[in-house]
């Protein structure tokens, strides 16, 4: 149920009955303070304005035209001609009853679902994921798992980079080691010094560089030697993700992997394409693309060069591929590219260039999702100790050993099994809440202190205040099942509450409309905070019979919603904390 999208129904209905134009928006907001109301209505001064009306005269005609009162006890028009909306305790009553007896929570689904072709993590497999995936991975998948939940067809797409110059590179140091007799699998249990040694090699032995020039035209152009050695690499390099996506407890499996080799066969194509439709200019021996969109003030314009002097493809050339197998094969309506903000102009030119060349139909919609970076305390891109790139896995080890400290610190006594569960837990979820719970276009300074405190908007907080909503519910002793009598709204902090998980499915279709999981991730700290207000003002468990069953039941739809939205940010909860 969503009210923000009733009322905005229900008012532009009666706009337009009022003389607006059938396009007039009611623009239906939540309200800031609590004196204007549950909603305002803010699109009578846009529409009274087309109309050369008074705003305040237009909104009473509005309200002549509105009926709200099964939903609202109190309709009013405030300032320049504002309508603020007041419901009805007793309706969001019935509401909660509703809500407490669906397994969606009375969240609809779409009733026109998109095919939504979603780019994220994407790691190089010539390296160990480092920090620097963090935020594509969890962001990513946040957004996934909450457009499934409202019904929408999710095609995950893991373009995993494991193509061109630098698996070269690789392949001849595989070789090298294979010639000595060397255990691939084990060296390469260690990407990071794997790739370190082989650039080494590169750098400093020049028969070396060559033999692994040699090889990237070798591995491009299909050698069965090649391929089988670059499998080999491939598939360790895939284990190693695996292994992290598992850890991190996001949803991308290997069916999901659509890597840059996928492209290969298509790249000719591509560039035959934009040379029949005559948008390919030769520039230094290099095909390229020219849009005058991109001209800086002096008239320069930096090109899309598909095809480097001498044959070779490039990233974007690749991408423009995928656009096509996005929209042709995946049959896509909405394509998401969470990839880092650097990568703005490359999507901004490769987005032009594919509707230009036709590749994409005029309706589909090409989103780059861009996010900032992760930040050390120095302000600068969060490194190690040591200096080095901070790899993923040890990061989420590291996180998983603070908690198990700070969670033992607090249980003295509990079994070590569950210490440990606990800890993984709070662990992972703190790494993963600090980024999701950040405006994903910002950047963001990692702290081991802040996003492991049970104080403010972090993931310990939320799972203890689940933890806490469920145990009340357990300590009432009363069969959950037998509780459907009505939910009495009369307390301040009883309907704040109730108004409060009312807004539930408006944060999820934030994080579709927007790909911005912090919105749901503020949802959740107000409804936890909200929930702990009412609870200090409202005594369940000695409360009597009817109150306490209609109390119970507004914890019940509390934990049912935490629980909920925790799941849709991919973040485990607990019983027990």
């Amino acid at each position: 149920m969503n009210i923000q999208t009733l009322l905005n129904q229900r008012i532009q209905a009666a706009m337009v009955a009022a003389g607006a134009s059938d396009t007039a928006s009611a623009l239906v907001r939540q309200s800031a303070k609590v004196q204007f109301g549950d909603y305002q209505a803010n699109g009578m001064m846009g529409a009274a304005k087309a109309l050369k009306m008074n705003p305040r005269d237009f909104a009473q005609a509005t309200l002549d035209k509105l009926d709200l009162s099964d939903i609202a006890d109190k309709v009013e028009i405030a300032g320049p001609g504002f309508i603020n909306i007041f419901l009805k305790n007793v309706w969001l009553g019935k509401e909660l009853v509703q809500l407490r007896s669906s397994e969606r929570l009375d969240v609809n689904e779409v009733t026109s679902p998109e095919t939504v072709v979603v780019d994220y993590s994407a790691p190089n497999l010539a390296k160990e994921m480092h920090v620097g995936h963090l935020r594509s991975t969890v962001i990513g998948d946040a957004v996934v798992r909450t457009m499934e939940f409202l019904g929408h067809n999710v095609v995950r797409q893991n373009h995993v980079g494991d193509w061109g110059t630098q698996f070269g590179m690789l392949l001849a140091y595989m070789e090298r080691l294979r010639a000595e007799n060397t255990e691939i699998s084990m060296v390469l249990s260690d990407l990071e010094t794997f790739y370190r040694a082989a650039k080494t090699c590169f750098d400093d032995d020049e028969a070396f560089a060559t033999r692994a020039r040699e090889l990237v035209v070798a591995l491009q152009s299909g050698d069965e030697e090649c391929l089988k050695l670059w499998d080999e690499f491939i598939e360790i390099s895939l284990h190693h993700c695996e292994e992290t996506y598992a850890m991190l407890g996001v949803s991308l499996e290997r069916q999901h992997v659509m890597p840059e080799s996928a492209y290969n066969d298509d790249l000719q194509n591509v560039v035959n394409e934009l040379t029949e439709q005559g948008l390919l200019k030769e520039s230094n021996g290099a095909q390229c693309v020219f849009m005058e969109e991109f001209a800086n003030k002096e008239g320069e314009i930096t090109p899309v060069i598909v095809q480097k002097t001498g044959g070779g493809f490039l990233y974007a050339t690749t991408d423009l591929a995928a656009v096509r197998f996005r929209q042709h094969t995946l049959n896509a309506d909405r394509v998401l590219y969470f990839v880092d903000a650097r990568q703005s102009l490359h999507f901004q030119q490769i987005f032009t260039l594919s509707r230009k060349a036709g590749f994409v139909k005029p309706e589909t919609q090409l989103e780059h999702m861009p996010f900032g970076t992760v930040m050390g305390s120095d302000g600068k891109p969060f490194k190690t100790r040591s200096g080095g790139v901070a790899k993923l896995s040890a990061l989420l080890e590291e996180a998983q050993e603070r908690a198990y400290k700070l969670v033992a610190s607090k249980n003295e006594g509990m079994d070590e099994e569950e210490l440990r569960n606990i800890a993984r837990v709070v662990g992972i979820s703190s790494v993963k809440y600090a980024d999701l719970s950040k405006n994903r276009t910002s950047d963001y300074v990692f702290n081991w202190d802040t996003m492991l405190s049970f104080e403010g908007n972090t993931a310990p907080y939320l799972l203890y205040a689940y933890s806490r909503v469920a145990s009340i519910v357990k300590r009432s002793e009363m069969d959950v099942a037998s509780l459907i009598g009505d939910i009495s709204i009369v307390a301040d902090q009883e309907r704040a509450l109730a108004v409060k998980l009312c807004q539930f499915e408006e944060a999820i279709q934030q994080v579709v409309n927007d790909g911005m999981p912090h919105f749901l991730c503020a949802y959740l700290y107000d409804l936890a905070g909200t929930f702990m207000s009412f609870y200090e003002a409202c005594p369940i468990l000695n409360a009597e019979d009817d109150v306490k069953q209609s109390r119970l039941q507004l914890a019940l739809n509390t934990a049912s919603t935490l629980k909920l939205g925790l799941s849709l940010l991919g973040i485990e909860t607990l019983e027990r904390m």
